[in-house]
């Protein structure tokens, strides 16, 4: 699969009229065709889809490779990388394997020279990848792959035994710890890292106590040792955009919601007392606290209880009113997503919802309408469901409704509107009503790890209740 670096000066870039590949765009392509395995770890919106079509595409024309497959997120299969392909390479047929297990079958059977598939769908097709022959597999946003503990994981391993090229790329490698660079380089660089994961750990990580561990000082070097070959460009260095303005609003409780959330806290004492609690229970609670700050709680049986929650909600319609162009606001909880559609409904704003519950055509086509129509005004989204890939750049304002637990799935969403074509300054709203809540935006802010935090965060929560009792 390797071909010469000074081979593409002679590459016939197939660019549409007024798009140009940029220098670093040429130099990951560059990169990435002398390459059978390797991470491009460029920053989102750098043009990483565009890099990996050109570097595909000369392999084909090389006769280097024959096919190539895309394993990417579902919400972004048609959105991004079948748009990329019509438009950087129209000249090759191009098929999502998408739908029923016999419809994706037929398209990776087919002659398509790219397939793009999702991550599930891996597993489906396992049997129908093999035979294809596929040379390349091209894994985007490669952190879904960070576990080599899940069936995931090994479905691509068992792959990677028998195809020669895989690319992985992703703009925040090992953004939760640096022990989940493991998962990448034992796909990528298997003989760069012992052949357990707890070895690995032992080398990045130190226990602090049971269930909590912290990257040691050296965690850095090992992660970028092993992390090879890569290459990677961050925007400020590649591209002139606008620049973002990060504001806070406070939108303090109602005495209803005040009433409920003070009850919780007191229950949660009771029930922390003399009890060690693990990250993963802590962000479960913390999570009750903040879906009564959004107006909704989820019970154990799986009902819904309302709160009135009319501050916030006018408070996030007083960002919306004030913003000149589109505004997109980021919702971590299901029911919440509703109210506030409903609430901008009835005050006659215009809006879409896309959530994991919204269909991939759907989203393609209410993603085409917000970004080429004058309606809809909002998109109001979970946060997983459109954090990768996507490009809203006819939005200049985010609002978050709630903080979210993932400093990648923050960095990710903000990104949407951060890229090229952004021609306005942009402006990220942080909605607050919580102390909890102003913890998590700082955290989430100063790109630090909260799997580490969050049980301090909910200590201090509990401690602040504490205090008042």
């Amino acid at each position: 699969m390797n071909k010469p670096k000074e081979l593409m000066s002679g590459y016939n870039w197939p660019c549409p009229l007024g798009i140009a590949p940029f220098l670093h765009q040429k130099d990951t392509a560059a990169f990435l065709t002398e390459r059978p395995r390797a991470f491009c770890f460029n920053e989102q919106g750098t043009g990483k889809t565009a890099s990996v079509i050109w570097a595909s595409d000369y392999l084909l024309s090389a006769k280097a490779i024959k096919r190539v497959l895309i394993i990417c997120p579902l919400s972004i299969m048609h959105s991004a990388w079948l748009q990329d392909l019509f438009k950087f390479a129209v000249h090759r047929r191009a098929e999502v394997a998408y739908g029923s297990p016999n419809k994706r079958k037929s398209i990776l059977k087919s002659n398509a020279e790219f397939v793009i598939i999702n991550y599930d769908g891996v597993q489906i097709c396992k049997a129908e990848i093999l035979q294809g022959g596929f040379d390349l597999i091209v894994v985007d946003e490669a952190s879904a792959y960070k576990n080599s503990q899940t069936l995931r994981w090994k479905t691509l391993r068992d792959l990677m035994r028998q195809i020669k090229g895989l690319w992985m790329l992703t703009g925040t490698p090992a953004a939760q710890s640096p022990a989940d660079a493991y998962g990448l380089a034992k796909l990528v660089n298997p003989t760069g890292v012992p052949p357990f994961f707890s070895h690995f750990r032992d080398m990045v990580m130190t226990p602090v106590y049971p269930y909590r561990w912290s990257p040691r000082p050296e965690a850095k070097d090992v992660v970028h040792k092993v992390l090879q070959p890569a290459i990677r460009f961050i925007k400020k260095d590649c591209i002139d955009l606008p620049e973002v303005t990060f504001l806070d609003r406070d939108a303090p409780m109602t005495s209803q919601q005040s009433k409920y959330y003070d009850q919780l806290k007191k229950e949660l004492l009771i029930e922390a007392a003399g009890e060690e609690v693990s990250a993963v229970n802590a962000a479960v609670k913390l999570s009750k606290l903040l879906q009564i700050a959004c107006g909704s709680v989820y019970t154990d049986a799986g009902e819904v209880i309302e709160f009135d929650a009319s501050t916030r909600l006018s408070a996030t319609l007083e960002v919306v009113e004030e913003s000149s162009n589109k505004v997109l606001i980021f919702v971590p909880f299901t029911h919440a997503i509703q109210q506030i559609s409903a609430y901008l409904t009835k005050n006659g704003v215009s809006n879409d919802i896309i959530n994991g519950s919204v269909s991939v055509s759907k989203r393609t086509e209410i993603v085409k309408r917000f970004q080429e129509s004058d309606s809809p005004k909002v998109l109001v989204i979970q946060p997983q469901a459109a954090s990768h890939g996507l490009t809203l750049t006819a939005a200049d304002t985010i609002i978050w409704y709630a903080p979210v637990t993932s400093v990648e799935t923050y960095l990710q969403a903000n990104a949407r509107i951060n890229r090229p074509g952004q021609k306005n300054t942009m402006t990220v709203v942080h909605i607050k009503g919580s102390p909890v809540e102003g913890r998590l935006y700082s955290l989430l802010r100063g790109n630090i790890s909260l799997h580490e935090k969050i049980v301090e965060l909910y200590r201090q929560e509990l401690a602040e209740e504490q205090a008042t009792t």
